[in-house]
């Protein structure tokens, strides 16, 4: 029950993580802080006056054991910094969550961890590579740590999921799908990696939670890889609190016209590792690649549509039909032949381009 109080007491008004270790010290728990009355709360000086009042409000609302049968029976447990199972790396930043929620597992105390960031608005290269970085460095046992957001973010964890394990970060609730689309991915998720917050079940997102969200990312892993991101991306503050914590970070080049590329170059220029395949990254940690490629053994007319795709330009089934000279019934069925083997994606809009795998190039 300890961690329940612990939650319970994170998630009250102005109490942060600073404020509740300092309750948790002068009291000797977190329960005997959640109980302890109006006197002694004010005595123990952790809270102001008005943090102080929120507290004594609120846990007047809370029923603490309902509340640990709601999250058991959803599959939510937690986690608290004096935990063996607390990510170890995540201990050394400034200003530690003192409690995660999460669903699934935690990483393992000692598992190599990886980050992938970028754009939400990511194009089509952009995509592709973050998937490529995701599934090699799952393949190579490394788990992919992400933050589950449109574009990079669910590339990567896409990528992760064909060969390992993957780690979502989020700015709420763990029992919130958000972005909603991607609630697929994220139940795919839970069932072999985790989904982690410091945001109690039941928090909608909001913009103040990502930043927060970016430092737990950061702080899980030995590095983080930015894959694309504009002057004033999200990805570029998970970069900040990267270097600021003598983390790696990594950085793939994208076109000098491109506006989603000018974070990236910038990183590159401050001295970020620049990364054009997954080995670029595993060197740094004396890691062996692990690559099952072989080239796909295709029909004339898979051959056909296959070779008119590249792995950033999406074409359309029209103009599919007019490269191949092939019948827009023939191209639609080669498509779907190469789509159930992973060899090519869905763009959007019924657009396709090829889905980047180590070897290919």
């Amino acid at each position: 029950m300890e961690r329940i109080y612990a939650a319970a007491l994170q998630m009250a008004p102005g109490i942060g993580p600073s404020r509740l270790r300092s309750l948790i010290a002068f009291f000797g728990s977190a329960q005997q802080a959640w109980q302890a009355n109006r006197g002694d709360l004010f005595l123990c000086r952790c809270l102001d006056e008005t943090s102080c009042n929120n507290l004594l409000v609120y846990r007047e609302k809370i029923d603490i054991h309902r509340l640990a049968e709601r999250w058991r029976q959803a599959g939510i447990c937690i986690c608290m910094f004096t935990d063996h199972e607390y990510p170890p790396l995540l201990r050394e930043i400034f200003n530690p969550p003192y409690v995660l929620f999460y669903r699934g597992r935690l990483p393992r105390p000692k598992e190599l961890l990886i980050a992938i960031v970028g754009a939400r608005r990511a194009s089509s290269y952009g995509r592709n590579v973050a998937q490529m970085l995701g599934a090699g460095l799952a393949a190579a046992g490394i788990g992919v740590v992400s933050g589950a957001a449109r574009g990079i973010d669910t590339a990567a964890h896409k990528g992760a999921l064909q060969k390992g394990q993957t780690y979502a970060v989020l700015g709420c609730g763990v029992d919130v799908c958000y972005p909603p689309e991607n609630a697929k991915i994220l139940a795919e998720i839970a069932e072999t990696g985790g989904i982690i917050s410091e945001y109690a079940p039941g928090t909608p997102p909001h913009a103040g939670h990502f930043p927060a969200r970016n430092r737990i990312i950061n702080g899980m892993c030995r590095g983080v890889v930015v894959v694309e991101a504009g002057e004033r991306s999200g990805a570029l503050i998970t970069a900040d609190y990267a270097l600021e914590e003598g983390r790696d970070v990594f950085a793939v080049p994208g076109s000098i016209f491109s506006e989603g590329s000018k974070g990236v170059h910038r990183l590159l220029k401050q001295g970020a590792k620049l990364v054009t395949e997954v080995q670029d990254i595993l060197e740094e940690y004396d890691v062996r690649p692990v690559s099952h490629y072989a080239a796909p053994e295709l029909l004339p007319d898979e051959a056909a549509v296959y070779g008119s795709l590249d792995y950033e330009h999406p074409l359309s089934v029209d103009e599919i039909v007019i490269k191949t000279n092939l019948s827009a019934s023939k191209v639609t069925y080669a498509l779907l032949q190469l789509e159930l083997r992973g060899l090519i994606g869905e763009d959007g809009a019924k657009r396709y381009i090829r889905t980047a795998r180590e070897g290919d190039r």
